[in-house]
């Protein structure tokens, strides 16, 4: 299978200068400034085949939107190689940029007093794709989003995950073969992050796009991609399956329970980790190979009108694949 994308020791660093306390200090940095630098992405390198849908992982400033903006051509390396469907991202060649799409679920495409639709036809005309086909591609996405009337809409009168819909539909009438997605269901309610994961399994099926994408909602890697990459402090610390980055660092189930009558928490922990305990029920964490005799402990010894056995999450595992800051 092709590589779309490939890094090889990719590094970023910025350039800034250093602010000063008081009057005077700051008058004489207005002649002599002092720069800091300041490493954003550090040796990374990986590869992405054409077609694979792969989870962007890591804390807050750890170099994900560093990373995808060079990969869309916005911010050069320092140093190190970068390849995207064969281009240098940062020369910005016309073919490229028609290749690809960023969306960031934090910023905005779309002209606020006009409706979707009016950015629609410009992004159309823009990207030189003939009236009516597209026309026909707006009625396609908004067909496979369900945004129909809210395209005809205003933007400053759209909800927050109207106008998410709408981003999507603008930033792929052009049809990229690469989708860079940033928090891209960010402040969305559970509905709408369900519609939108959809469609994106949809498209990626019916046009083999390679998608990158960065969230922290756990949910939508796990309904997405099959595998991720996780930064830290601007460097990968993890390349690989899913599963295989929940099994390698979580080997606990939750155990979910409830009660016919109240339960203390004293009498609970000594059957593992006690995670919530309210009036609904319950919560354990128990090493895997406990499991079966902890279960026939706790229905022996409590009340239990129910009882549950979860997988180990990606949500359990990826806080511990981080370093502690102490290491840095």
């Amino acid at each position: 299978m092709s590589k779309a994308i490939e890094l090889c020791d990719v590094s970023k660093v910025y350039e800034v200068y250093r602010a000063s306390d008081g009057h005077s200090r700051s008058l004489l940095r207005y002649f002599r400034r002092e720069k800091e630098f300041i490493p954003a992405v550090r040796d990374v390198s990986f590869s992405i085949d054409a077609g694979e849908v792969v989870g962007f992982l890591g804390g807050n400033g750890a170099g994900k939107t560093t990373t995808l903006k060079m990969l869309s051509g916005i911010v050069r390396p320092s140093s190190g190689h970068l390849s995207v469907l064969g281009h240098e991202p940062f020369k910005r060649r016309p073919e490229f940029l028609k290749s690809i799409t960023l969306v960031m679920g934090q910023k905005q495409q779309l002209t606020w007093d006009l409706p979707a639709l009016e950015s629609f036809h410009l992004h159309g005309a823009l990207y030189d794709i003939p009236p009516a086909e597209c026309r026909r591609r707006i009625d396609e996405l908004c067909e496979l989003l369900s945004a129909g009337d809210i395209a005809r809409r205003p933007v400053r009168k759209l909800s927050l995950g109207e106008r998410m819909k709408c981003e999507l539909i603008l930033s792929l009438l052009h049809r990229p073969s690469i989708l860079f997605l940033d928090e891209p269901t960010i402040g969305l309610d559970l509905e709408m992050q369900v519609a939108i994961r959809k469609f994106l399994v949809d498209y990626n099926k019916a046009f083999g796009a390679t998608i990158i994408l960065t969230s922290h909602y756990m949910a939508d890697i796990e309904a997405l991609a099959n595998r991720v990459i996780v930064l830290d402090r601007g460097q990968v610390v993890f390349d690989g399956g899913r599963q295989a980055l929940v099994k390698a660092h979580v080997s606990e189930r939750r155990v979910c329970l409830r009660f016919s009558s109240a339960v203390s928490d004293e009498s609970l922990r000594p059957y593992g980790e006690l995670i919530r305990l309210d009036n609904e029920g319950a919560e354990l964490l128990v090493p895997e190979e406990q499991v079966a005799k902890t279960v026939a402990q706790l229905l022996a010894s409590f009340p239990v009108t129910d009882i549950s056995i979860q997988s180990p999450s990606l949500e359990q595992a990826f806080p511990r694949l981080l370093l502690p800051r102490e290491h840095v």
